[in-house]
């Protein structure tokens, strides 16, 4: 049983280079899945969680290429980019697309394995905020239309009075709803509301 939680997915079309690499991760107990192009990894990823280390320049669709067709398919893994001497300007653009971190080939390869613990530690985050925001949006789907509209006035800053007035109901009315989206949305403050608020629309 691996000490991390996720996989790290190793895309590379030097056979050799991924080899090495497949053997130094999983001699430190990280499981690891390797793939030899960005269309043998589209076609075979199945959803796991976990980090990628991905080399910019390959035949087909190059590493920037894949990194964009992820964020279309909302793969969310954490990208650590490989790149030789001539590449740097391609990590850089890389790194400005949301990669975490780069290394240039040759690198040793005490420097890669904490980068790709950072990056396990970076997808676990990923995953947590991921069901929050999907627990958000179920408490949410369970507030009535009136209790979005007084929530979507409360955390804009109005108070009860600019909501009654908004709304065509009394200040008692309101505070009858905003107690209910309070407790339906587990909401213990208004900051609280006001970051689920921030993470509906996200």
């Amino acid at each position: 049983m691996s000490k991390y939680n996720g996989t790290v997915f190793i895309v590379d079309d030097d056979d050799d280079f991924r080899d090495s690499m497949q053997w130094l991760l999983e001699s430190d107990d990280l499981p690891v899945k390797s793939f030899s192009s960005a269309r043998d990894f589209l076609n075979n990823y199945k959803g796991d969680q976990g980090c990628m280390l991905l080399d910019v320049r390959m035949p087909e669709i190059n590493g920037l290429a894949l990194q964009q067709i992820m964020l279309e398919r909302d793969i969310r893994l954490p990208i650590i980019v490989l790149s030789g001497h001539g590449d740097i300007p391609m990590a850089v653009t890389a790194m400005k697309n949301g990669a975490i971190d780069f290394l240039e080939k040759p690198f040793d390869d005490e420097v890669l394995i904490p980068l790709v613990q950072n990056a396990l530690k970076k997808a676990d985050q990923i995953l947590a905020d991921q069901q929050q925001r999907e627990q958000i949006n179920q408490l949410y789907e369970t507030l009535s239309r009136r209790e979005r509209e007084v929530m979507a006035l409360v955390v804009s800053g109005k108070a009860n009075r600019e909501i009654a007035e908004e709304l065509g109901i009394s200040p008692k009315t309101v505070e009858v709803h905003r107690s209910r989206v309070m407790s339906k949305m587990r909401a213990e403050s208004l900051p609280v509301l006001v970051n689920q608020a921030s993470q509906l629309e996200s």
